[in-house]
Order: C-alpha cells, then structure tokens, then sequence
C-alpha cells in the first residue's frame, strides 16, 4: 500500500489500510502513515484504555508500548523502532472491537478540525515535547487503581494528543492535554486520599 494521500482525510486512509489485506501490524505504520506513523501507532495502542471494555490487563502491553514509542519521539527517532514481537503482532481481538468507536469519533473530530497552529508540528521540539506528554499519560493510565475505570482519562488524553499529531490541530491537543492532565491528578489525589486512610487505620 501506498503513503497517505495528500488532503485526503485520515479516517479514509486508517479504515481503507484496516479494510486492506495487509497485517495490520504497527511495524507497518511507518510505510503507510510516514512521519505520522507514531502518533497513529499511539491512537491504535491507547484507544483500547480509554474505552470501558474487557480487556484482560492487555492494556499495560498497550501502555508500555506507547511509553517507549514516546521516548523514541523524544530522541528524535524518525522510524518505529519495536522489539520483534510486539512489531509483528496483529492488532488483537480487543483493539478491533475497539475500532468502529473510534472511527466514529476520529470522523466527529475532523469535521470540527481545522489546520490549527499546524506550523508547530512541524518543528522537532515540538513533536518530542508531545512524547514526554504522551509517556506521562502512558504512565498515568498503567498506575490508575485496577476496576477504578481511572485509566480511561490519561487514555483520552494520549489519544487526543494523537489525533492533534494526525490532524494538526492545537485546539484538539489542548482538549487532550487538559482531559489528560486531569485525569492524572485525579489518579494521584484518590492515591493519596486512600494512603492517609490507610496509614490512619493502621
């Protein structure tokens, strides 16, 4: 399969590459998506999190993934570099149920996207400031409480930061980055609140 064409959106191009014959693997991404290739390997890894769906604790794979990816973006990396096993492993049973939700919002999102502050994106510092934002809200969703449903807002968050990369738009990354952001803080306050109740008990 070919790159990404220009001006085409990329709903049409994510859903004709899953619709496609090839693996859907991420070691792919980077021929189909080029320089966008990492934030739509986020998108595909975080959206399973920031769904409430069974997941069977795959989810801290997804999460560990996305935290390496976005240290790559901090180095500066321009290719998807993956151990073996995770490059050449299909999107699972989970992921794929996940997909037709987020096709619904990606399409949502672009109607009201618009070429904002596209001229950042651009820029090196930029894109490796995002990977330390998408490694703190990797983090963030793998050390919310289990069953909390916590997760699921770092999780929103690292996917609208995703979608901001995608789409270049710094309205929808701010929406991600405040939804994000206040997702972690929820996780750290409840954490402390049930420390100083535990330590008081005890």
């Amino acid at each position: 399969m070919s790159g990404a064409v220009v001006d085409e959106p990329f709903s049409v191009q994510l859903e004709r590459w899953l619709e496609s014959d090839e693996l859907k693997t991420l070691g792919r991404l980077t021929d189909v998506f080029k320089e966008k290739a990492f934030a739509v390997a986020v998108l595909l890894l975080m959206i399973t999190p920031a769904l409430p769906l069974p997941t069977g604790g795959i989810t801290h794979v997804f999460e560990a993934v996305t935290v390496l990816l976005g240290a790559e973006m901090v180095a500066g990396v321009k290719t998807i570099w993956l151990p073996s096993r995770w490059r050449d492993r299909e999107l699972g049973g989970t992921a794929r149920k996940a997909l037709p939700i987020m096709m619904r919002r990606i399409r949502s999102l672009e109607r009201m996207s618009r070429r904002r502050g596209a001229h950042l994106f651009e820029h090196d510092w930029f894109i490796r400031l995002l990977g330390v934002v998408l490694i703190a809200f990797a983090i963030g969703s793998a050390i919310a409480p289990p069953f909390s449903g916590l997760d699921t807002f770092p999780a929103i968050g690292a996917v609208g930061v995703a979608l901001a990369i995608i789409l270049e738009d710094l309205f929808i990354l701010a929406i991600g980055v405040a939804i994000g952001t206040g997702g972690v803080i929820l996780i750290f306050t409840l954490g402390a609140a049930v420390y100083r109740l535990l330590t008081g008990l005890f």
